[in-house]
């Protein structure tokens, strides 16, 4: 019997994928011997300077008598350490999403009457074209919800007359546009997923355009739309803290990128989605979630600091979990000491843990990001600290808040389309030049060969 067509094309591609690391692999030692900084990154892990910005600066170390030494980790917003502007939202019980959009994208804080006009225009804006949600989110539902926003993103550029205009009140009108929409666009593609391959209850919510953006995701997510106001004050403190980190990491660097080619606005922010979707990038709270379930499932005593510290050495080890020998939610490409998302996440997510009746969570939690660090330190040289970063709350309070493990990357989408579009803007405002690093070639070059004289 012949083999199928799919039995064929995968012989074919499991051959010549073989191929393809054969003919493509390049000795490591080349790269240092040409001088190559492997993915922008020193050997110190200093990523290596491609650009200016005035949107924000992460801090992590400092110079002392001469030497650059670890530092408490600091993110400043626009010059504002973001510890500053939480407490001072959070201390006079407001959101702070849309006060901090507005910050990152023109550059001050706004005064009551500015924030008042910006938030009515996101309300104005928080809406699709007609039959967009029938027409394009609930065809061709997809588990991969990033996938999902992304295709409804390229597709919004269908309904825009205007969609390869740069100028910059254009591209801010479709910035802001795609910031209102991004949790109807996410929040509505999982219902379309959890109805249709799910078989489950089908909820397509209307947002509410006087409701912060952090409400409006868990009124746009809840069957009964209902919510606790703490509930939604820690995941508006989790939007805030996941807006904006520095041009330097991967979607916002593709983000420069892609806006350096002269390419709109949708094409930019789905190349920005595609990026932080990857696992490296913004999926790794999901490990987090992934991981802590897995040690819960096989240390016998969860209060036994031994038996944890253990299980999390076998871990390091690549013994158990996913053998690939990380202890997600530690550590950070910049952070040494502290990452301060992660400090001043810890006391909110304990509020809600201890609301929620999963105080023995958080102790959990709480224990591994003690004894983690001592773990890796023992059985590895590391050049600077280890510390929590943000991703090993946030996955926490996600899963506190009955969110689904497929809406975890896209939440952190809704928040990081902000520093995007600063970051667009800046780009379009004051560089003309298309983003165009260097490669060096270490192919030979090789004489013709007719057809007919290849072996």
């Amino acid at each position: 019997m012949k083999n199928s067509k799919k039995e064929m094309v995968e012989n074919y591609t499991r051959k010549y994928g073989a191929v393809c690391v054969e003919n493509n692999n390049i000795e490591a030692g080349l790269y240092g011997e040409y001088g190559v900084k492997r993915g922008l990154r020193d050997m110190n892990g200093e990523g290596v300077l491609t650009g200016l910005t005035n949107i924000s600066m992460i801090k992590s170390s400092e110079m002392v008598d001469g030497k650059r030494m670890p530092c408490e980790g600091r993110l400043l917003y626009r010059g504002y350490d973001v510890i500053d502007l939480v407490k001072g939202f959070e201390h006079k019980a407001r959101f702070g999403f849309e006060e901090i959009a507005y910050l990152l994208l023109y550059g001050d804080l706004p005064n009551k009457e500015e924030l008042s006009e910006f938030k009515e225009m996101l309300g104005m804006m928080r809406t699709l074209p007609t039959n967009f949600t029938r027409d394009v989110i609930m065809k061709a539902t997809s588990k991969d919800i990033m996938n999902s926003l992304t295709k409804s993103v390229l597709t919004l550029a269908s309904y825009d007359k205007h969609a390869e205009d740069l100028s910059i009140p254009n591209v801010l009108r479709q910035c802001m546009m795609l910031i209102s929409v991004f949790p109807m666009l996410s929040v509505y593609g999982y219902q379309a997923y959890n109805h249709y391959d799910r078989d489950d209850s089908l909820y397509i919510h209307r947002p509410e355009a006087k409701l912060s953006t952090a409400q409006n995701i868990l009124r746009l997510l809840r069957p009964d739309m209902k919510y606790t106001e703490l509930e939604a004050k820690v995941l508006d403190i989790a939007l805030v803290l996941h807006m904006e980190h520095g041009g330097g990491n991967n979607s916002t660097f593709t983000t420069r990128v892609v806006t350096s080619s002269g390419s709109d606005t949708y094409s930019v922010i789905a190349a920005a989605l595609s990026s932080l979707k990857g696992p490296k990038h913004g999926g790794a709270n999901i490990k987090v979630v992934e991981m802590m379930a897995n040690i819960k499932k096989h240390v016998k005593d969860l209060n036994d600091e031994d038996m944890v510290k253990d299980y999390l050495s076998k871990m390091l080890n690549k013994e158990v979990f996913d053998k690939r020998g990380l202890i997600y939610g530690m550590g950070h490409a910049v952070y040494s000491i502290s990452d301060p998302r992660a400090i001043i996440f810890k006391g909110f997510v304990e509020k809600l843990a201890l609301d929620k009746g999963r105080d023995e969570d958080f102790k959990l939690y709480s224990m591994i990001e003690r004894l983690a660090p001592q773990v890796i330190s023992e059985s590895r040289n590391i050049y600077k600290g280890v510390s929590a970063n943000v991703d090993f709350y946030s996955g926490f309070v996600y899963s506190m808040l009955d969110i689904p493990l497929e809406l975890y990357t896209p939440i952190f989408a809704m928040a990081r389309i902000v520093g995007w579009s600063a970051h667009r803007l800046e780009e379009l405002i004051n560089v003309d030049k298309i983003i165009r690093p260097a490669y060096k070639s270490i192919a030979p070059e090789r004489g013709y060969k007719k057809l007919e004289e290849r072996g």
